[in-house]
């Protein structure tokens, strides 16, 4: 569904992602792991069309992108941030059922599927009418996701999106994302500096390095068969194995 074919990316002469080749699993999650610069959010960008690559290929649903057709695309993705990106203006529900209003779906079509997610993730119809501002951090998730899903998307990208949450919201906000992947699973890519949340989350993990791919496996690969100083440093680090 996606892949990257000896794609890389340069800012001017600095290089983000260096003749980067993988396929990604299918209704799988893939975790891309590295410190800050090493190309992590470049890769996502590429995904979606906000990048385009300097050399190589990039295929989404199985076809190159096609740069002209970017919002149709789109459409077919679910993307969530660091911060949920919540549009602080908005209410809870106008936040989420943004994106069906830019599709053109009918007003009880939106309403039916926004009723459908805040039950899914465990929010109240109650806070509907409320601000960002209002909502506690992990209620403050809980509605980026349901945005991010709201028109049922294929694929699925995180970019750092549970990095700013304290430790006892996160875990709790991983174990919704693993439940609803469980219902129904996805193609997706997240994002994440964090090599513990990569273990518990992943599938498939991708070690980034200065723009280079260095390591590539299931959970327990990289864990148990660290294949560079750079990858045994991570999980040494941040898992105190």
């Amino acid at each position: 569904m996606i892949s990257f074919d000896r794609v890389s990316k340069y800012y001017n002469h600095t290089a983000a992602l260096i003749d980067f080749t993988y396929q990604f699993r299918e209704r799988a999650i893939t975790t891309i792991v590295g410190r800050s610069g090493s190309g992590k959010s470049t890769l996502l960008q590429l995904i979606n069309g906000l990048e385009r690559p300097t050399r190589g290929q990039v295929c989404v649903f199985n076809r190159p992108i096609d740069y002209s057709q970017l919002p149709a695309l789109r459409r077919r993705l679910g993307y969530a941030v660091q911060g949920t990106g919540l549009f602080p203006h908005l209410t809870v529900e106008k936040n989420i059922s943004l994106p069906a209003k830019l599709a053109g779906w009918p007003a009880d079509k939106i309403n039916s599927r926004m009723t459908e997610l805040m039950h899914l993730v465990g929010l109240s119809e109650k806070l509907c009418k409320r601000y960002p501002h209002e909502l506690s951090g992990g209620q403050q998730q809980r509605v980026g996701l349901c945005r991010a899903i709201m028109l049922d998307p294929e694929i699925f990208l995180l970019d750092e999106p549970f990095g700013a949450l304290d430790p006892i919201t996160r875990n709790e906000i991983h174990a919704e994302f693993l439940r609803l992947q469980e219902i129904k699973p996805r193609t997706i890519v997240l994002v994440t500096h964090d090599m513990r949340e990569a273990a518990k989350l992943s599938d498939d993990i991708l070690i980034l390095e200065q723009g280079k791919l260095v390591q590539k496996g299931s959970r327990q690969d990289i864990l148990e068969h660290p294949a560079t100083p750079f990858v045994q440093s991570l999980i040494h680090e941040q898992l105190e194995l």
